[in-house]
């Protein structure tokens, strides 16, 4: 029986299709961003979307007929019969199709499963109700038509390659500790954000449902792809844009933008879970990094510097007092990151425990006691993170470590992971003031345990926070950096990194990094070498591994993996004031640091499936060495003019070459009239502002703007910053203080042309040629 559109009705930007079953909302929050919403009973608050978003927007409704029409300046939506949707972009009919639902029924994959076979399969603990295609009673799906040329990106950090055409995807948070591959369907974080190329148009949909959830890209049917949910409301977000660039910039104006971070946040990080057992060995790590020239800013302790892993507690026996070790380290260049998990030790004698317990911050089990399951510290409770009131007590715990003198704090376990089996979808957690399950809250578990820590850092140290979370949401960038989780020291890691990192930043999340040379197994020193190469221009530089795998540090493979190593973290602080630019745009734009060649070339087929190459802003391409005992490498250059960054080689793009790439080497190439600033080689990044700038240039005619702040606090959003406009043409150099609010502005400035160096002096406001 068809389901009848009766009519509609407007209330200011929200339109009501009255269908015969059930009304369907379509609200105009900008001209390139519609959200379509279907009440099935549940809160319809967002974590993912803070704020209103909502800007005054001009559109027209018209009833066609066989459909009702609304138009923006941007997108047209045409709604029909059986709550059928089609978007269209501006020009309509004579434009493109972007997202258009499917008029069939799926048609599940044959798996040719007899009844035996899926009675074995039960007893080997696979879902048999899912292979049937059977669904709990409020299951809903979304299918949508598939273009045969239609590609995807998105979804975070799922396993596997960057197109996500074909394959199929479930977001549940989940802490899986055998090795990554590409047949994993879900890892730490749910992100539900798809990026799609149609017909060379772009688009966006954003799925804000918490509950568990699964899409399918054509793995099912190349006639469609679909999304499915177990429970929850229809709530989903057409996002257009006239590029993929703008699609990711409505995206991330809708969930958030990366903060600008502490500017040392940049330099390069050294972890390993059994370096924090004690001062001493924290000590000889830090006292090694020195002793063998590799620039560091950063050393992790993991779970062991707390008292029996209780957390916001320091253990004694092994350490002095310690907020004179981590002055010790500070003076060495150091800061100290710190390890925190959601579980709570089940002690009668810890405090964090009793005063939990004493305020009912701690989940439920359905019978109304505290839940109990199993985690670092034996039994433990778990916080309820969507309650105001446990993530602004959890924030003001933070303030233990920052009185320390702690410059960061790494959330971990916080899908929540526990080692008791999964934790029920039927324990009682709180939606803010609304008590609801497990099976609603568990996806947002680590984004609000991240907003907690953030807050904490940010209202006790008056710093911007730097955060790390393995588990998130949609939107924890606005709180937090991620890194991929446990990865193993295997070249197949290498290779996925780069694929992850770059659908991260296409999700919104420009801060994130995986764990450098493999946190799980042994690495090789060939295979360190090419991930501290390939993961150059990673936002976060960090090496870490597991207790219990072989030593990573550098000097434990001699040469020439030290002095290979040496040279591009040398190389890394060189690209910092880059990579800082890349933040400041980042944070007006969303647009990643760390990006594949398809979001600056998306008219590029060529590109819509490149796995090993990736680019940094719109200037730097880089091809890491991914491949076990490679020495040269086939090289995809786009549109336009390439310069060989290593010896000034320039070549035509739209070109495959082959670069020799032995095991010092990594490819790389920056595009034509462009301009770099070029930090100084220190072994570590200073608080003392910078008295001088060098800017390097490749090219003849170009244009560049540097940004400059303090790197620390949040004055630059007062306006204290400054902005540097460096144009060269026909030979000639111009420096522009283009804003001037920071007092600490360079008193000399050098430009590195390709046969002679321009130097200029500040003097009266003004940079004046010597």
């Amino acid at each position: 029986m068809t389901n009848k559109l009766i009519n509609f009705t407007k209330d200011g930007q929200k339109i009501i299709l009255n269908y015969q079953d059930q009304p369907l909302e379509l609200t105009i929050l900008t001209p390139e961003i519609i959200r379509v919403f279907q009440d099935r009973g549940n809160a319809s608050n967002s974590y993912a979307i803070e704020g209103d978003k909502k800007i005054k927007t001009d559109f027209d409704i018209e009833d066609k007929g066989d459909h009702t029409e609304i138009t923006t300046e941007k997108l047209i939506v045409k709604a029909y019969d059986d709550e059928k949707i089609d978007v269209y972009d501006e020009k309509g009919d004579q434009g493109d199709p972007l997202i258009m639902d499917y008029r069939g029924t799926r048609t599940p994959i044959d798996r040719q499963m007899d009844k035996e076979h899926l009675k074995l399969a039960e007893s080997e603990g696979h879902d048999v109700k899912k292979l049937l295609g059977m669904h709990d009673e409020n299951y809903y799906e979304i299918i949508k038509t598939l273009a045969s040329d239609e590609q995807f990106y998105g979804l975070g950090d799922k396993t596997g390659f960057l197109n996500k055409r074909h394959y199929a995807y479930d977001n549940w948070n989940t802490d899986n500790p055998d090795p990554q591959v590409e047949s994993f369907t879900r890892l730490y974080k749910s992100i539900p954000i798809l990026l799609g190329i149609k017909n060379g148009h772009p688009y966006g949909i954003f799925f804000d449902n918490t509950y568990r959830n699964h899409i399918d890209l054509g793995k099912e049917s190349n006639n469609y792809y679909y999304y499915s949910a177990v429970d929850g409301n229809v709530d989903y977000y057409i996002i257009g844009g006239d590029s993929l660039k703008e699609v990711i910039t409505n995206y991330t104006y809708l969930t958030g933008r990366v903060p600008m971070p502490q500017k040392w946040t940049l330099g390069y990080q050294q972890s390993r879970w059994g370096y924090s057992v004690s001062q001493k060995q924290v000590k000889k790590i830090a006292e090694n990094l020195r002793k063998y020239d590799l620039p560091c800013d950063v050393l992790h302790l993991d779970i062991d510097y707390m008292d029996g892993y209780r957390v916001f507690t320091w253990r004694k026996d092994t350490y002095e007092a310690p907020e004179d070790f981590i002055k010790k380290m500070r003076k060495l260049g150091f800061r100290i990151i710190t390890i925190i998990d959601p579980g709570v030790k089940k002690d009668d004698d810890y405090k964090i425990y009793q005063e939990g317990l004493e305020k009912g911050y701690f989940v439920k089990a359905p019978d109304g006691t505290v839940y109990v399951n199993e985690v670092w510290p034996g039994d433990a409770v778990f916080p309820d993170f969507g309650r105001k009131q446990v993530r602004e007590w959890w924030a003001k715990n933070c303030k233990y470590l920052v009185d320390l003198g702690v410059s960061g704090i790494w959330d971990d376990m916080n899908e929540p992971a526990s080692f008791r089996g999964e934790v029920p979808e039927d324990v009682v957690f709180h939606n803010e003031d609304e008590k609801t399950t497990h099976k609603k809250m568990h996806n947002v578990y680590g984004h609000n345990m991240a907003k907690a820590t953030y807050e904490g850092l940010k209202k006790y140290s008056d710093k911007r926070p730097f955060v790390i979370t393995r588990a998130a949401y949609a939107g924890t960038q606005k709180f937090s950096t991620v890194w991929t989780g446990d990865n193993q020291s295997l070249w197949t890691h290498v290779q996925m990194m780069i694929p992850q990192l770059c659908n991260l930043g296409m999700s919104g999340f420009s801060f994130a990094g995986t764990d450098i040379g493999g946190f799980g197994a042994d690495t090789t020193p060939e295979l360190l070498t090419r991930w501290i190469e390939g993961s150059l221009f990673s936002p976060l530089y960090r090496n870490h591994a597991a207790l219990g795998t072989r030593s990573q540090e550098p000097w434990v493979f001699g040469e020439p993996t030290l002095s290979i190593y040496r040279k591009y973290l040398k190389l890394r602080y060189r690209f910092v004031p880059y990579l800082y630019d890349e933040f400041y745009r980042e944070s007006k734009t969303g647009l990643p640091i760390m990006r594949p060649l398809v979001l600056n070339y998306e008219n590029d087929p060529h590109v819509y499936n490149m796995n090993d190459e990736y680019m940094v802003g719109e200037d730097i391409l880089t091809a890491p060495v991914v491949q076990e005992g490679q020495t040269e490498r086939a090289v995809y250059l786009p549109e336009g003019e390439w310069i060989d960054f290593w010896n000034g080689v320039e070549y035509s793009g739209k070109n495959t070459i082959l670069a020799d790439a032995p095991i010092d080497k990594l490819p790389l190439f920056i595009r034509k009239n462009a301009i770099l600033p070029w930090g100084k080689e220190v072994s570590h990044i200073s608080d003392e502002p910078d008295k001088t700038m060098t800017f390097r240039v490749f090219g003849d005619k170009v244009k560049y703007t540097h940004y400059q702040d303090n790197g620390l606090d949040f004055n630059y959003q007062n306006g204290e910053y400054n902005l540097y406009d460096v144009e060269v043409a026909d030979g000639h150099v111009k420096i522009k203080l283009a804003h001037h609010g920071y007092a600490h502005e360079y008193q000399q400035i050098i430009v590195k042309l390709a046969d002679r160096e321009v130097v200029f002096d500040y003097c009266d406001g003004e940079y004046v040629e010597k």
